[in-house]
């Protein structure tokens, strides 16, 4: 007989629109800060699959996701995002979330530049309790702009494109356009989490494949090396781009012993 979980459906508004925000929330959950989910760039709440149910489950402790503003089920955007979006996101779209839902403390899971930012909030607020990044981008690397682009080629053939309609309809083009404009635009070659990692102190997980097309493993070294506080880092063989949906057993199990090895703080 499986664990009975409560899964929740929310709408929050913020100054542009509104943000689809799920939670799960498993049956005899613990008191623990939530685990909130921050997607990848063509990513959103559906994409992460049964991903946050087995999180929550296995954790018992409730789980949050949301589509950022033009994802999934969250509004349209007709603007681009900026080349500060990283930053923005961090000060602009999450505050409304924790605040329209109360949350006092959490710890912040992010998935490729969910990643950063996860590192761009917990280096601003002490309420995040730690947090876990899942092939996330340090800074712009050759790798990662061949991965772009070479995806984009692939996404400009027949009928890829309704690969992305079945996630975001309508948006799926500028879904597509937020991303490779941005991170192919020479302006943002400079970007880093430099600026802000060191003031990270709460203890970081940091998981990444070993075949990440879009990131080598100087992105978990850089990240594992200059946060301020504790931090582990998992990598994991034959790996690429998408560790909890390749390795999902592997991802679960180092989330779950990094949570309970600093169950004192979290």
């Amino acid at each position: 007989m499986g664990i009975t979980t409560k899964v929740e459906e929310f709408k929050v508004v913020v100054g542009a629109g509104s943000l689809y925000v799920k939670r799960w929330t498993p049956e005899f959950a613990g008191t623990q800060s939530p685990l909130i989910l921050l997607h990848d760039s063509l990513g959103c709440v559906s994409l992460w699959k049964n991903f946050p149910l087995l999180l929550a489950q296995r954790l018992s402790r409730c789980v949050i996701a949301y589509d950022r503003l033009g994802f999934g089920l969250s509004d349209a955007r007709t603007d681009q995002p900026s080349i500060s979006f990283i930053e923005e996101e961090a000060t602009q779209y999450f505050p409304a979330i924790i605040k329209h839902l109360s949350i006092r403390r959490y710890a912040l899971l992010g998935h490729s530049v969910g990643g950063g930012m996860a590192i761009n909030i917990a280096s601003s607020d002490p309420r995040c309790e730690a947090v876990i990044t899942v092939s996330a981008q340090a800074f712009v690397q050759a790798l990662t702009l061949k991965g772009i682009s070479a995806a984009m080629k692939m996404f400009a053939q027949p009928g890829q494109l309704e690969r992305l309609v079945k996630w975001h309809g309508t948006k799926a083009q500028w879904v597509l356009g937020a991303w490779s404009n941005v991170w192919l635009s020479s302006t943002f070659q400079n970007w880093s989490l430099e600026p802000y990692i060191g003031s990270v102190s709460c203890p970081v997980l940091v998981i990444h494949g070993d075949n990440d097309q879009y990131g080598s493993i100087a992105f978990p070294i850089y990240i594992a090396e200059n946060t301020a506080g504790v931090a582990q880092t998992v990598l994991l063989k034959d790996c690429g781009h998408m560790p909890h949906k390749e390795q999902p057993e592997a991802v679960l199990s180092a989330v779950k012993g990094f949570l309970e090895s600093n169950g004192d703080i979290i």
